[in-house]
């Protein structure tokens, strides 16, 4: 074999001579286009724990564009819980946001989601075609309430809105804003609505724990359990579990699994469901955050949290046939908190259906008569098998 192509050695050579001459590098080594990569959009969201609160809502740019529209900023997160708290019939919108690289733990079905440091979680408070406004049929906010994570322990900064729907002024004294507003049946309706003072907030937001002998309170958000997320949220582009969305967010860790149905608030409202759930729900929502273990109404013999009264103990907790004892000298024929099938001699019914200061539920919250939610109990009531 080398006999017959030695002598096509020296051409070989020549030809790779003549390309090596004839080509420069470059034309061998084509130019790298560098990859130019975007960098990942940044939240405007500024939550200085050394300098919140601050005086202004707009500060904190939980808002894109005209504040009014309350349109979220990036990472700033819708929620809603299936049952709402009532407050003289104003809208809520509430949002949430995490610090980057951070997210909230989950403890149980029915305790709040724990939240980390720098966390804040907002609500605003508003009405819909009111009528003491200019132009009439405007809508108006109230307030924006913010709960911010800090080492220490969450705090709390309620924000009243100007007039001209601007802007929002830090105020912590509490305050009364009359409303008047024409409602989805075009009835008007009105209501001072009660802003409220740092020691009103306290009583709702608060634990009370002993440890070492000693009476430990602390302030803590109240409405973000998973049994009151557990339903689908209209995003916008798509409906979505609340909580699903909360991790694919990265703002939950993905390490439990979502409640079952007997574990899950419903709507009050949903008139698909049974009476039972719907009532249960709705103390749930406007009572619990008071009357059950560690809060300020714990000596009272109620428990209204949603996993107390779907139990064998249920209608005991919710007061069933349960003695009103010493509640504030109530008339002689109202001694059970409900006297099942009778809401007329049912402490509980009382206390939800007026509006005087001294014997109403909630304590806070509410200045007129939530008509649906005394409708509602009512038909529980007549609805329980009477008492021995």
């Amino acid at each position: 074999m080398k006999k017959h192509y030695a002598f096509l050695i020296p051409f070989i050579s020549l030809v790779i001579i003549i390309i090596s001459c004839s080509k420069s590098e470059d034309d061998y080594y084509l130019p790298v286009t560098p990859v130019i990569t975007e960098p990942e959009p940044e939240s405007p969201v500024n939550v200085d724990l050394t300098q919140v609160p601050y005086n202004h809502l707009s500060e904190y740019h939980f808002f894109e564009g005209d504040l009014k529209n309350l349109e979220p900023s990036l990472n700033v997160l819708p929620y809603a819980p299936a049952s709402s708290l009532f407050t003289d019939y104003a809208h809520k919108k509430r949002f949430v946001w995490m610090p980057p690289g951070t997210k909230a733990t989950y403890n149980s079905d029915k305790t709040v989601l724990e939240l980390p440091v720098g966390a804040a979680l907002i609500k605003t408070f508003y009405y819909e075609n009111v009528q003491n406004v200019n132009p009439v049929g405007a809508t108006r906010i109230v307030e924006t309430r913010v709960m911010i994570k800090k080492a220490t322990g969450w705090m709390f900064a309620a924000y009243v809105w100007n007039a001209e729907q601007t802007e929002a002024v830090y105020d912590m004294a509490g305050s009364i804003t009359p409303v008047s507003w024409k409602d989805e049946n075009n009835v008007i309706k009105s209501a001072d609505y009660r802003i409220p003072a740092a020691a009103q907030c306290f009583i709702c937001h608060k634990s009370q724990q002993v440890v070492d002998g000693v009476v430990v309170t602390k302030q803590i958000p109240i409405g973000i359990k998973p049994q009151n997320l557990n339903f689908d949220y209209n995003y916008g582009t798509a409906a979505k579990n609340q909580l699903i969305k909360w991790i694919e967010a990265g703002y939950l860790e993905d390490n439990f699994s979502l409640p079952s149905a007997e574990n899950t608030v419903i709507d009050y409202n949903d008139t698909s469901k049974s009476l039972d759930l719907r009532a249960r729900s709705y103390v749930d929502a406007n009572c619990s955050h008071c009357h059950m273990t560690d809060r300020h109404c714990e000596y009272r013999p109620m428990k209204f949290a949603f996993s107390e009264t779907g139990n064998a103990n249920g209608y005991t907790n919710m007061g069933v046939c349960v003695d009103t004892q010493d509640m504030q000298n109530f008339p002689v024929e109202m001694n059970k908190i409900v006297s099942a099938g009778h809401p007329d001699q049912s402490m509980l019914f009382y206390r939800i259906n007026t509006t005087d200061e001294s014997y109403r539920m909630p304590l806070h919250g509410r200045t007129v008569i939530h008509e649906e939610g005394v409708a509602l109990i009512q038909l529980w009531i007549n609805s329980l098998p009477r008492c021995e």
